[in-house]
């Protein structure tokens, strides 16, 4: 197995998905959504990073970050699924839910909950035009899987901020000097 190399510190926005465990389609309720934006703004304000866009999906979720100085991706994301799996694991529990089971693994001879796979996809923006193409896929990703007809109609998604809706769940950062581009097509200011 290649271990993939990751560039940290280069100051260029990210791409990165993660997923459910076994790709499960346990993000398909607001309690649940809702954790993983809360935990996605803990990490922001701890880290510090800056958030272009995001996404979350029945099984997974996009984020477009930008990293800051000395972040480690790989913390950063590990501190998000850390405390989203913890607080999801705690409200299924108090709900006796039969998913349970489905995310219990054997892991170094114990059992455990595993709510994530174990990785996550990271991809490093290197122009303007990808990273639109990036924010654009993920507030077209629930109209591509069918589960709304507009991006608007998806409200755990950062599209209503790039329309100027600033009564939404999570709030994108603007982005600054070297790294300001155009808003997407159809955005306001």
């Amino acid at each position: 197995m290649v271990k993939l190399r990751h560039y940290d510190n280069d100051g260029r926005a990210r791409f990165v998905t993660f997923s459910a465990h076994q790709r499960i389609p346990i993000l398909t309720n607001s309690r649940s959504r809702q954790v993983i934006v809360d935990s996605i703004d803990e990490s922001r304000r701890r880290f510090g990073f800056q958030l272009a866009a995001y996404v979350i999906m029945p099984e997974h979720v996009h984020l477009v970050m930008i990293p800051a100085v000395e972040m480690k991706m790989g913390q950063v994301i590990g501190e998000i699924k850390r405390m989203s799996s913890k607080r999801i694991h705690e409200f299924l529990l108090q709900e006796d839910n039969d998913l349970i089971p489905r995310l219990t693994v054997r892991r170094n001879g114990e059992y455990r909950f595993a709510f994530w796979q174990k990785r996550c996809y990271d991809h490093n923006i290197r122009s303007e035009e990808s990273l639109w193409e990036k924010v654009n896929y993920c507030h077209y990703n629930p109209v591509k899987r069918g589960l709304v007809k507009e991006p608007e109609a998806w409200e755990w998604s950062s599209y209503r901020w790039y329309q100027g809706c600033r009564d939404v769940k999570l709030e994108m950062d603007v982005l600054v000097e070297e790294k300001m581009v155009p808003h997407p097509t159809g955005a306001k200011n």
